[in-house]
């Protein structure tokens, strides 16, 4: 197949990244790839979805991983998954021999091994520079339920109309469904029975880089999990604190012990992020370095120097967060040019043990099966975003008061980089706004 030709295809099929930022996954058909990654890490504690779909659909999956490497013209396909996920080994090891170009890389059990500058190191050695993107050290990294899409619009004529959720946590039995795109997390949190905490707080994406979502919120085409913790659990706490009085214990308490620093993944690789000196800065008000704020545009918000590296539990990766928004909304750019230093010697030494993350969570008791029942859930009505990836937000096509059906087209790409957007039911629109689109089923 052509590289135009497939690219146009999983445009039409509105396929994003299904996890993260949702990059539109067409744009990363490049023709400088020379190493495609598939990305079975399940970066976040908890989440089981994308070992589940591989095992379970491991010849579709390798079967569109190596069409995209030949499309390309990929000199190899790898996927990384950790070694743990023997039972999904298991079930590729039955498909890869049929392709030449595609090999399994086991990870070890660590967080953030499914960041994508973590991944391309531990796969390939390359180093992606800070602030740079994968493709210009000639690598493209997609993950699992992005590649099923893209099967299932190839194979089924299916365009992404519906997402597979990891419910875990608070919940009677823990699961992991297929539900409409608009579905809200209230009905899908059902569908692992009752919760077993009195006041349930949902954390959706996962508990390191998670947001706090409420009842009413959208499944969307990057959600993976829905967390399930009572109100008074660390993690639902910290996100609730407030960012001026975390500055002020900053200022107060921060022993500039480095640990943040020394334990950060990016940091690791040679990016000049180093959250202690950004502490200092910032709790003091010390403006005479900038590259120390400049410097936070190469943080990925992974949360080890918040969540687990921090002696004091200081919020250096909300901070962060906060400084570089308030610079992009200045209309500050990211620094170019910026070369990493060497990969620190020690590195090996500086992973995160996921069960000792979870441990230090608090969240060890929750990391119960959580099966995959891949048949889509019925639902009344669903409100889908005009945004659900990074780029443009698409434009809605229909009106309030037109009959759809699911895979219908509601909203179309807009200019630059976006995709369309699908009726995940059939029903009839019942509101339509510059946000979002509402269907009833019929």
């Amino acid at each position: 197949m052509e590289i135009r030709e497939l690219t146009d295809k999983i445009k039409s099929f509105g396929v994003v990244g299904a996890g993260g930022a949702g990059f539109p996954t067409y744009a990363k058909l490049d023709e400088r790839a020379d190493t495609i990654l598939l990305n079975c890490a399940e970066c976040e504690p908890l989440l089981k979805l994308h070992r589940q779909l591989l095992q379970q659909y491991a010849g579709e999956i390798l079967e569109t991983f190596a069409l995209i490497a030949d499309t390309v013209g990929a000199g190899q396909g790898i996927v990384g998954i950790k070694s743990e996920y023997r039972q999904t080994i298991d079930a590729l090891h039955e498909y890869i021999d049929k392709y030449p170009k595609l090999k399994i890389h086991e990870l070890p059990s660590a967080y953030p091994m499914g960041d994508e500058v973590v991944l391309i190191y531990e796969a390939t050695g390359k180093v992606i520079k800070p602030g740079g993107l994968p493709i210009e050290a000639g690598v493209a990294v997609f993950n699992v339920e992005t590649v099923y899409n893209i099967w299932r619009g190839l194979n089924k004529d299916m365009p992404v109309v519906d997402k597979v959720v990891s419910i875990v946590g608070e919940v009677e039995n823990p699961v992991t469904v297929r539900v409409p795109l608009g579905a809200s997390i209230g009905d899908t949190v059902a569908l692992a029975g009752r919760t077993t905490t009195g006041d349930p707080q949902y954390l959706v994406g996962g508990p390191m880089m998670g947001r706090l979502g409420k009842a009413s919120d959208p499944i969307t085409k990057t959600t993976n999990a829905i967390l399930v913790l009572p109100a008074e659990h660390q993690l639902i706490m910290k996100k609730h604190s407030s960012s001026s009085i975390e500055l002020k214990r900053a200022a107060s308490i921060c022993c500039q012990c480095q640990t943040c620093t020394d334990l950060c993944p990016r940091n690791m690789l040679g990016h000049p992020i180093e959250p202690h000196k950004f502490m200092r800065s910032a709790a003091n008000k010390d403006f005479q370095d900038m590259n120390v704020f400049l410097d936070t545009f190469f943080c990925c918000s992974c949360g080890v120097c918040e969540l687990y590296a921090c002696p004091q539990g200081l919020s250096p990766r909300t901070l962060i967060g906060e400084y570089k928004a308030g610079l992009r909304k200045a209309g500050v750019k990211p620094p170019k040019g910026v070369e990493p230093a060497p990969v620190s010697s020690i590195r090996e030494f500086r992973k995160v043990p996921e069960a000792r993350l979870e441990a230090r969570l608090g969240l060890t008791k929750y990391d119960r099966p959580a099966p995959l029942d891949n048949k889509v859930v019925a639902v009344k009505k669903v409100s889908e975003p005009l945004s659900q990836h990074i780029g443009a937000p698409a434009k809605a096509v229909v009106a309030s008061g037109d009959k759809v059906t699911r895979g219908q087209v509601i909203a179309e790409a807009a200019a630059g980089l976006s995709v369309p957007i699908h009726a995940s039911i059939c029903g009839t629109v019942t509101e339509v706004t510059d946000r979002y689109i509402v269907i009833a089923a019929i």
